[in-house]
């Protein structure tokens, strides 16, 4: 087994991204600039396209979440709090995971040599969701990582990038950890 440096160094910056996010900790999305960026060119060299290019939305979308973190709500001005995701936006939700997860299969299958075009499609549309989800502090968030981050340890490990796989295989326990973190946070903002 060959070792990559950039799977170690970006494991290291994933560990310290999971531990910012599980203190709510807005400087989770400066990490998040920054790991995705070195991670397209590491999963592109082990044929994972779909999470390669999860990785370019990653870094636009942590861009996306520092700003709505740092700007709060905008209706009252004040900070973006910790909430549950309204039942209005299920459905919507819902919808678009399906609509992600073909589109990307079909791009995976038409467009690349994917070995895992069902499974890679799955966690990134399943990402997009999870990676909006934290951006408006919704809770659930945590169960969209908790799912992405067994299906991806377990595809990590498959494709030979060991440090990744345990690093997210380390994610499913900390995503667990945080959301019940996040639920104790929810329950002292709204006493405040």
């Amino acid at each position: 087994m060959n070792i990559d440096f950039l799977d170690i160094f970006t494991t290291i910056l994933g560990l310290i991204y999971i531990w910012l996010e599980y203190k709510a900790h807005i400087g989770l999305w400066v990490v998040g600039i920054i790991m995705p960026a070195l991670d397209v060119y590491l999963y592109y060299n082990h044929g994972l396209y779909g999470d390669a290019g999860m990785a370019v939305y990653y870094t636009l979308a942590a861009l996306y979440g520092y700003i709505a973190w740092k700007l709060g709500n905008k209706k009252s001005k004040a900070p973006l709090c910790i909430s549950h995701t309204p039942k209005r936006l299920y459905l919507p939700i819902l919808v678009f995971f399906f609509v992600a997860w073909g589109l990307t299969y079909y791009v995976l299958v038409t467009w690349t040599n994917s070995t895992v075009p069902v499974l890679d499609a799955f966690t990134n549309a399943l990402s997009f969701v999870g990676l909006w989800a934290l951006s408006r502090k919704y809770i659930e968030q945590w169960f969209f990582w908790i799912i992405v981050d067994a299906v991806s340890s377990a595809l990590y490990l498959q494709k030979g990038i060991p440090f990744k796989a345990a690093l997210y295989a380390l994610y499913v326990v900390i995503a667990c950890f945080g959301y019940f973190k996040w639920k104790k946070m929810m329950k002292d903002e709204k006493v405040e």
